[in-house]
């Protein structure tokens, strides 16, 4: 087990190198229950990595003499930063298995084993624990409802679905690990993880997780509801722009050529001009036309950023 003082999270992790199972928990002033977790933790996994995104409280303190192995962050980040952190680690370690979970102990560490049974049966990239496939998982129903809508909205976004697209229990393959770093630096990391897994092609599976809730959850469920929404949206932007600006500035040119037909009727029946209608239909056929040129070029752009990285990691996979 490795077990280490509070390190920077500029410092590079030498591990020696074989085969093992880490349990990877972000955390954020969760000293009341980040103990707990990863003792329990530790009887499912050869070693358990925390990283304390910065807390006010004694989380890091706490989390090494359960015997967690913890990186730092000087100033709170976001939990995306935080996951990044971990993941940059850990891609030192060759054939490490890796699996993220809360460090508010909603999650049981006693399911591990199911969520990373399709990695090991060669049948998955990223196996995502779902809240909702299980039977008698404590949700309660206004998070049911919640959870329903940006299941929707993700999946219509990314192309990805999945039953439980907010759950941080989850396993990743080699592969993904590989490829996978997050531009989110807030809780729609597990959004992201979705547009990822289509951009890189990833094998998703679902399987089921039992979760109960602390009595007092640390954020109002609207914020967080809007913190996820946000990045949602941000990231539909910025992964699928042809998606984000192209469907609706073909609405609004549809809508302008439309309204432009009803001048040029009103003109032909009463030879006069609605220059209101006129202008609005000018407006809206220009804006229109500005965002499918828009989200033509970020499309491009993307694709050929995408490229270039693609070509230089397969070069750098070339050089080792």
């Amino acid at each position: 087990m490795l077990i280490d003082t509070c390190a920077r999270e500029d410092i590079a992790i030498d591990c020696p190198n074989q085969l093992r199972l880490i349990a990877l928990i972000p955390a954020y002033n969760e000293e009341r229950f980040i103990a707990s977790v990863v003792l329990k933790t530790k009887r499912y996994v050869d070693e358990v990595w925390v990283v304390d995104d910065g807390s006010q409280d004694e989380t890091a303190e706490l989390a090494r003499e359960a015997g967690a192995f913890v990186i730092c962050h000087e100033r709170n980040q976001g939990k995306g930063a935080a996951l990044n952190t971990g993941f940059r680690a850990l891609r030192n370690l060759e054939d490490a298995l890796v699996v993220t979970l809360d460090a508010d102990g909603q999650h049981d560490p006693a399911e591990l084993q199911a969520v990373i049974a399709p990695i090991q049966a060669g049948e998955a990239d990223l196996v995502v624990g779902s809240r909702y496939l299980a039977k008698d998982s404590d949700v309660p129903i206004s998070r049911i409802w919640g959870h329903k809508f940006f299941n929707s909205i993700t999946f219509l976004a990314s192309g990805v679905a999945v039953s439980d697209s907010q759950s941080g229990y989850r396993a990743f393959s080699r592969r993904a690990m590989e490829v996978i770093t997050f531009n989110s630096r807030s809780f729609s990391v597990e959004s992201e993880m979705q547009f990822l897994a289509n951009q890189y092609d990833l094998r998703v599976v679902e399987v089921p997780i039992v979760i109960r809730y602390p009595d007092q959850p640390k954020r109002s469920v609207v914020r967080h509801g809007l913190i996820v929404l946000n990045g949602v949206l941000r990231l539909t932007g910025q992964y699928r722009p042809l998606l984000f600006f192209g469907v609706p500035g073909l609405i609004i040119l549809l809508t302008g050529l439309l309204l432009g037909g009803g001048v040029v009727n009103i003109y032909h029946r009463t030879h006069q001009l609605a220059v209101g209608f006129a202008i609005l239909s000018t407006l809206l056929s220009m804006a229109g036309m500005i965002a499918l040129s828009t989200a033509v070029t970020l499309h491009s752009v993307r694709g050929l950023l995408y490229d270039l990285l693609h070509s230089s990691a397969e070069g750098d996979a070339q050089n080792k």
